[in-house]
């Protein structure tokens, strides 16, 4: 559902060229949640900009259920839900306004739209605040409403960029079982992430990067087996010990290290 080939992204500072995304290639599949991870500066929201045609690639493509994002940006979109802790909500409609407004501005009729803001309603417990201006949800319902928003319409494909950053254990519980409601609804979904522990229990496949590439991809057990670590975290330690060479080399040569 989500095919990348050698997407790159180039940017200019001075005299500069600097690289944000370089030569990135993978897919998702249906039902499937894929982990982006790696520090702050890696290029993981450079890419889910790219995939959402936000961004124009320098070379390469991202493929949304068959459409290129860079040529198709509007119709990828309407197959894309995206949960971002950049994105506000509009503090004076009520929950319900706000994402019935989203409804419309992806072109559900109205009675399709009352019919998803029903189901999403009971999916997400939002019935006890469902009527209240959104400038005074708490941090956790105002998330929910977030999540809700992204599934106004129904999308096939899930965006979720660093969707725990700054929620309690509350809240970041709600959002693993969102994840899980997504991969049992078949939908394919991207998690970019810097806290590997959370990227652990939620994924099904991982990319590790740095400075724009993978130095590792694939589930758990083929981590593990090119790495000889046991754990995400350890493999971000070992990773980061080389994040001073330029040479991807230094990074991969994790596999030739013993378990």
């Amino acid at each position: 559902m989500i095919s990348v080939h050698e997407l790159t992204k180039t940017f200019s500072s001075g005299n500069e060229e600097i690289v944000a995304v370089d030569h990135l290639t993978f897919s998702v599949a249906a039902g499937e949640v894929f982990g982006l991870l790696g520090p702050n500066g890696a290029g993981k929201t450079t890419t889910v900009r790219m995939i959402l045609g936000l961004l124009n690639p320098t070379s390469g493509y991202a493929e949304v259920e068959g459409l290129r994002s860079s040529e198709a940006p509007e119709e990828v979109k309407r197959r894309v839900g995206l949960v971002s802790t950049s994105a506000g909500l509009y503090q004076w409609l009520s929950a319900r306004e706000l994402l019935l407004f989203f409804a419309d501005l992806y072109g559900l009729p109205r009675e399709r739209a009352e019919s998803r803001l029903k189901d999403l309603t009971q999916v997400m417990d939002l019935g006890p605040f469902l009527d209240q201006r959104c400038s005074t949800l708490s941090t956790g319902q105002r998330q929910r409403v977030h999540l809700a928003r992204a599934l106004i319409h129904d999308p096939p494909i899930m965006l979720l960029d660093e969707p725990t950053r700054g929620l309690d254990v509350f809240g970041t519980q709600a959002i693993f079982d969102y994840i899980s409601q997504l991969r049992r609804e078949g939908r394919a979904v991207i998690v970019t992430t810097h806290r590997l522990d959370e990227a652990q229990r939620l994924c099904d496949r991982f990319g590790l990067m740095h400075h724009g590439r993978f130095v590792l991809e694939g589930t758990l057990d083929e981590l593990r087996r090119q790495s000889g670590r046991d754990t995400i975290v350890e493999m971000f330690m070992e990773l980061t010990r080389h994040a001073g060479s330029a040479d991807s080399s230094a990074v991969t040569g994790l596999g030739d290290r013993p378990s």
